[in-house]
C-alpha cells in the first residue's frame, strides 16, 4: 500500500505564549491521495488557512506530524520540499511584487533552484495558464485581477511541483473570472497529475473542485465528507448542515421583516 501524498496527523499550531497564547489549529488530521483535490472549509478564523501555512513553513508546527509522500517535513523546509509543494495565495494584488515584471517573477524560482533554460520554461508556463508571450514583460499594474492570479499559478507551477496549496485562490476575483480560474485549475490538475488542497469559505467552489473535504471550526476538525454529500445537502454534523444552509442563501418565501416606516 502506497503512502498518501500528504498525511497530516494531530496537527497543532499555537501562536503566542502565556495568557496571549492562541491555539489556531487543534489536532487536525486528514490525508490526501496523489492526484486528489481536497477541500478545507469553515468560517473565518476556523484555522483552515493556518493549516496550509503550517504545511509550507509559514506557521509553526507546535505538535503532530506532516508527511509528504511518506517523508516527515523538516524545519526549516529544504529546497526539495519547495520543488514538491507550492502555494497560491488569496490576493494576487499582494502576492506579486509591484516592481517586478512577469519575466522576473517567473525566473526567480528557476534561478533559486538552479534550473536552466529559463526562457523556454517561462514561455511554457505562460501558455499553460492561458497567457501568451506578450505578457512576459508586463508589470502587475498592467494586468487584470484574473491575469495576475494566472501569473501566480504559473509561478507556483514553474518548478513542476506535485502539490499545490490553494488559499482562497478566487475570492478576490469577479464572479465571471472566478469560473475561468477554477476551470483552469481543474484542467491543470488533470493534465499534470497534480494534488490540490483548496481552502475556501465558498462551498460551491469546493464542491466543484474537490472530491473530499474537511469541515473546520475554531481550529478543530468537525467532519470529513464528500462533495457529493455537500451538493445533496447531506451532513451528519449540525454545524456542517448550518454551513450548507447558509451557502444556499435566503429563500424567496422567507417572511419579510415589518417596515419601520409602516403606519
Amino acid at each position: 500500500m502506497t503512502d498518501p501524498m500528504l498525511d497530516i496527523q494531530n496537527l497543532q499550531v499555537i501562536f503566542g505564549t502565556g495568557r496571549l497564547q492562541v491555539q489556531a489549529v487543534k489536532n487536525a488530521s486528514f490525508h490526501v491521495e496523489a492526484g486528489e483535490s481536497y477541500g478545507l472549509v469553515g468560517e473565518s478564523g476556523s484555522g483552515k488557512s493556518t493549516v496550509l501555512r503550517a504545511i509550507c513553513g509559514l506557521a509553526p508546527i507546535s505538535g503532530g506530524h506532516v508527511r509528504v509522500d511518506g517523508k516527515e517535513v523538516t524545519t526549516p523546509r529544504g529546497k526539495a520540499f519547495y520543488r514538491t509543494i507550492q502555494m497560491v495565495f488569496q490576493d494576487p494584488y499582494a502576492s506579486l511584487h509591484p516592481r517586478h515584471t512577469v519575466d522576473r517573477t517567473l525566473s526567480e524560482p528557476l534561478a533559486i533552484h538552479g534550473v536552466k533554460d529559463a526562457e523556454t520554461r517561462i514561455l511554457q508556463a505562460l501558455r499553460e495558464v492561458g497567457l501568451g508571450p506578450s505578457f512576459r514583460f508586463r508589470y502587475p499594474h498592467q494586468l487584470s485581477g484574473g491575469q495576475r492570479q494566472r501569473i501566480a499559478i504559473a509561478r507556483a507551477l514553474i518548478l513542476r511541483p506535485k502539490v499545490l496549496l490553494l488559499d482562497e485562490p478566487t475570492s478576490a476575483l469577479d464572479a465571471s473570472v472566478q469560473a475561468e480560474v477554477l476551470n483552469l485549475l481543474e484542467d491543470l490538475r488533470h493534465k499534470m497529475g497534480l494534488t490540490y488542497i483548496l481552502v475556501s469559505h465558498d462551498l460551491a467552489v469546493v464542491a466543484h473542485l474537490c472530491q473530499r473535504l474537511l469541515v473546520m471550526r475554531n481550529g478543530e476538525s468537525i467532519e470529513e465528507t464528500t462533495s457529493a454529500a455537500l451538493r445533496s445537502g447531506q451532513a451528519s454534523n449540525s454545524y456542517t448542515q448550518s454551513l450548507i444552509e447558509a451557502s444556499q442563501g435566503f429563500s424567496r418565501d422567507a417572511p419579510q421583516p415589518a417596515s419601520s416606516l409602516a403606519t
